[in-house]
């Protein structure tokens, strides 16, 4: 009996025809997982494919598991015309991404589809020429950006990393180089007595009168009468020395600094858009904060920003919580107080799909560039499975038109782009520092950061070697010290890291040292060497909630007192899986065991406290408290190079 599929396969258009009009549900039916209209696609059979389309009850609204329309199926087939049916009949995008981010113009390219790539090239542009979203990887939360003459200067959240708020530097909005810091004086921090999550929320750039200003809500425990007040900083160069922080206490989240026409400088706080008056060097309170407008959505309105165009006040809010239903929305005002209209097109910026690979879109703050385009980087978030954002919140990028009537909308209200065309800015020459690639011999670059502040003494650099002192307080407690990580920023990498056997802290009984995967002082697991009883074990351990748990435990078969040479450590990461290895003074790598479920990596692994950051991986060294011969002594690990 012939059935549809073969049908399609054998290129039999009119027992499709026929199979059809008997009995119009067949369509409805699979082949090898594949739909019947996907099927058709992957023929390249135009005639049966447009006869589908016209005259068969099939859906073209769903996508496969991997978020895939039929214009993937259809790309390898070389067969343009089909491209050309697809694209400008049925409506679907060369630029749209799968779950993974690959684009059909990128499927094109891989299989060797010439006369499909050509078409894609006329009708989108040079894959070159575009950007992929997210701009930046791995935790960089709520981006604020600011533009000063032809350079672009963006900040991020850091929570309780140190330094404190991150700042970078861009020339064309795609390509990003940390430059300096908020906060650099361990003084001035304010965060060693604080929880995982907690710290410098949604910080905020501005520039006003030839000085930078920076500002974010500085985060407490929850065991006070005070949980949250508002830093500011400034300086005469964007990547600082910045002054001392001043603090606002007036109670909110998300702050930003608008400065009007007239000179007077305001800052906003959720809940809503509240806006109060401040000093003009920003670190005093003028006046009582009220609400300009609580929201479109009404769920969890934050992350505020005023803009001024054409005699309008234009106010950006995120709605709908930090999960999927986040999103941007927009009022205005031709009154700087109000009463604001909310815009009809809201939201302007929200993931409506559930399967795509970016979700979770919202906190964006519009830019101008200097040839008068307009921009909004917001953070996003990819999931594995749909569930877990181990890379955390990320940044992304897209374009804002104006329409006739004056609202602001982005990419069309298409959600955000996979892909997309470059500003139109001269492209920025993007080298990473030499010290990026884990070669320490010339200082730790400003990928690195501090879990909290590290203690006096915390790392020396000596020849191509760091030395990490050893913290006195296990990764589990808030008062562990000296943890130097940076962001995952991928989800399938491999790390390695070389230990010295012969360094100090392993020469005590307890001391360790090794890497980590780490989220916060709740969940994290750790991969290394540790001294018990004159013995050196190595051990990978997991930490969730209050309960560490060995995986695995080798006797080495070395005496601590007596080690000689260097371990390499070797983590491959494959989403929520993890392979480690190991290799003692020569390239060949023994397993050691694999996790296969590392989910509590990320916001979701844990209900506790506040989980807003990301994955981080790094090195770490503890010796207890009890065995520290003199607590004003460092101790330390050597660790040989760090290449993620």
């Amino acid at each position: 009996m012939n059935t549809m599929a073969e049908a399609i396969l054998a290129g039999n258009l009119a027992l499709v025809k026929q199979l059809q009009m008997e009995n119009p549900a067949c369509i409805d039916e699979m082949y090898n997982g594949m739909t019947l209209p996907n099927l058709a696609a992957s023929t390249g059979n135009l005639d049966i494919f447009k006869y589908i389309v016209e005259y068969s009850r099939a859906s073209f609204n769903e996508t496969d598991h991997d978020n895939r329309t039929a214009l993937f199926y259809a790309v390898p087939t070389d067969n343009v015309e089909l491209i050309r049916y697809i694209v400008e009949r049925l409506g679907m995008s060369g630029l749209y991404g799968d779950k993974n981010l690959v684009t059909p113009y990128d499927v094109a390219i891989e299989s060797g589809a010439k006369k499909v790539t050509a078409y894609f090239r006329e009708k989108y542009g040079n894959i070159e020429d575009m950007y992929r979203n997210p701009i930046r990887t791995g935790m960089h939360p709520d981006p604020s950006i600011v533009c000063v003459g032809d350079d672009f200067y963006m900040v991020n959240s850091s929570f309780i990393y140190f330094p404190c708020i991150p700042i970078s530097h861009s020339k064309d909005l795609i390509h990003w180089e940390v430059i300096g810091h908020a906060i650099t004086n361990p003084e001035w921090a304010s965060i060693n007595e604080l929880e995982g999550g907690r710290g410098y929320w949604a910080a905020d750039i501005s520039y006003y009168e030839g000085r930078f200003y920076i500002t974010a809500t500085y985060r407490l425990n929850d065991n006070g009468t005070v949980y949250r007040k508002q830093m500011v900083v400034s300086s005469d160069k964007p990547e600082g020395p910045y002054c001392e922080p001043a603090f606002i206490d007036e109670d909110g989240i998300d702050p930003s600094i608008f400065t009007d026409d007239d000179g007077k400088r305001y800052m906003l706080l959720n809940r809503g858009a509240r806006l109060f008056e401040i000093s003009s060097d920003g670190k005093r309170q003028l006046s009582d904060a009220t609400l300009l407008y609580y929201g479109s959505q009404k769920r969890a309105p934050e992350g505020s920003h005023l803009l001024k165009k054409d005699g309008w006040y234009y106010l950006f809010q995120a709605e709908g919580g930090t999960g999927e239903g986040h999103r941007i929305t927009v009022a205005r005002s031709q009154s700087l107080f109000g009463v604001y209209e909310p815009c009809p097109y809201n939201p302007i910026m929200r993931q409506n799909n559930p399967k795509a690979g970016i979700q979770r879109c919202g906190h964006g703050k519009p830019v101008c560039t200097p040839k008068g385009e307009w921009y909004i980087p917001y953070l996003c978030g990819r999931q594995i499975d749909g569930k877990y954002s181990m890379l955390g919140r990320e940044t992304a990028l897209d374009k804002i038109t104006w329409t006739a009537d004056g609202w602001p909308i982005v990419n069309h209200l298409e959600g955000p782009s996979t892909l997309a065309l470059k500003p139109d800015l001269p492209d920025h020459p993007f080298v990473l520092s030499d010290t990026d690639n884990g070669n320490f011999a010339k200082g730790l670059s400003h990928a690195w950061s501090w879990v909290r502040v590290p203690e006096a003494d915390s790392y020396k650099i000596v020849d191509t070697s760091l030395l990490l002192r050893a913290g006195r307080a296990p990764l589990s407690t808030m008062y562990s010290r000296n943890i130097l990580v940076r962001p995952q920023e991928a989800f399938c990498f491999t790390i390695t890291a070389s230990l010295r056997l012969d360094s100090e802290v392993l020469k005590h009984n307890s001391g360790e040292a090794g890497i980590t995967c780490y989220y916060d002082e709740n969940t994290y697991l750790t991969f290394h060497v540790v001294n018990k009883s004159n013995h050196l074990y190595l051990k990978v351990s997991e930490h969730i909630d209050t309960t560490t748990t060995d995986a695995a435990c080798i006797d080495l078969g070395l005496s601590a007192a007596s080690a000689k040479g260097s371990i390499k450590f070797k983590v491959d990461t494959d989403y929520l899986k993890r392979y480690f290895s190991y290799s003692i003074d020569e390239n060949c790598f023994t397993p050691v065991c694999s996790l296969e479920h590392v989910y509590y990596l990320c916001d979701e692994g844990l209900k506790k406290g506040k989980r807003f950051t990301g994955a981080m991986h790094g090195m770490y060294a503890y010796l207890p408290k009890e065995m520290v011969p003199n607590e004003n002594t460092p101790v330390y690990a050597c660790f040989e190079n760090y290449l993620s």
